[in-house]
């Protein structure tokens, strides 16, 4: 059991002694291993008995740094990135449903009007949520134009947690991975498009992406776990309506 010794104590015996330089040395190396900067336990605790009134005034001018940061420089230029990147959002829906796709999707990667594209904004605004949206739509953009290494690009860039845009990102990277015949790193980005999001709209459209590049791998066992997955799990899905074909299609080939 140990023995409690008030403050002052003075150690009478020589194991005493003993005991209490142990219980220095002890300390010491607890200290040094705190601050290895310190050759001394006391050094340690001279330097950081002052250091801490410091820590404190740097930690409370840092929050006050941060809110001022967010009040008057991030938000307003999160604005302005969201209003400079109206007309190239313009050009890219217009070229969704357009017949004039190529130029318009181009108008909406390098600008027109006098306005920002979307590789603009990136550059600009690239810490902004408006920014890094541009990054989705130039992806997108690229991808249509047949730019696939600039699709891989700026697609690889987006960040998301959208159920929806999230996967779809990645499996326009698994799209242009397609394009410039490197097959393999297609399906990994198809395998994560499904994994970022369960739903009734992205899930079956990237297992069966996923499922015809793993048969032309010769990944015969992989097709048909995906393909049987869209039969059990997405059956009303527009993938499922000739599921029962790829089925027997790899099949036929294991």
């Amino acid at each position: 059991m140990a023995t409690y010794k008030k403050r002052g104590y003075k150690p009478k015996t020589e194991k005493e002694k003993v005991e209490k330089i142990e219980e220095n040395s002890t300390t010491a190396e607890v200290f040094n291993t705190l601050d290895e900067s310190a050759n001394k336990a006391e050094d340690w605790v001279g330097k950081n008995q002052k250091g801490i009134f410091v820590i404190v005034g740097l930690a409370a001018v840092i929050a006050l740094g941060y809110l001022g940061y967010n009040k008057f420089i991030a938000e307003p230029k999160a604005q302005e990135a969201m209003n400079e990147m109206y007309t190239a959002q313009k050009y890219f829906d217009e070229a969704v449903v357009g017949s004039n796709k190529d130029s318009l999707y181009t108008l909406a990667i390098n600008g027109g009007e006098g306005k920002y594209g979307m590789v603009d904004i990136v550059n600009e605004y690239g810490s902004t949520p408006a920014g890094n949206l541009a990054n989705y739509y130039a992806g997108m953009a690229y991808l249509n134009i047949k730019d696939y290494t600039n699709a891989v690009k700026y697609l690889s860039d987006f960040s998301t947690d959208d159920s929806v845009l999230g996967p779809i990102a990645k499996g326009g990277i698994g799209d242009a991975f397609v394009q410039l015949n490197q097959l393999e790193d297609a399906l990994g980005y198809y395998e994560q498009a499904i994994s970022a999001s369960a739903n009734d709209y992205t899930t079956p459209m990237y297992l069966l992406k996923a499922a015809n590049v793993a048969q032309s791998l010769d990944m015969t066992d992989k097709a048909l776990q995906y393909y049987k997955r869209i039969k059990s799990e997405f059956s009303s899905s527009d993938q499922a309506k000739n599921i029962d074909t790829f089925i027997g299609r790899a099949e036929a080939s294991n």
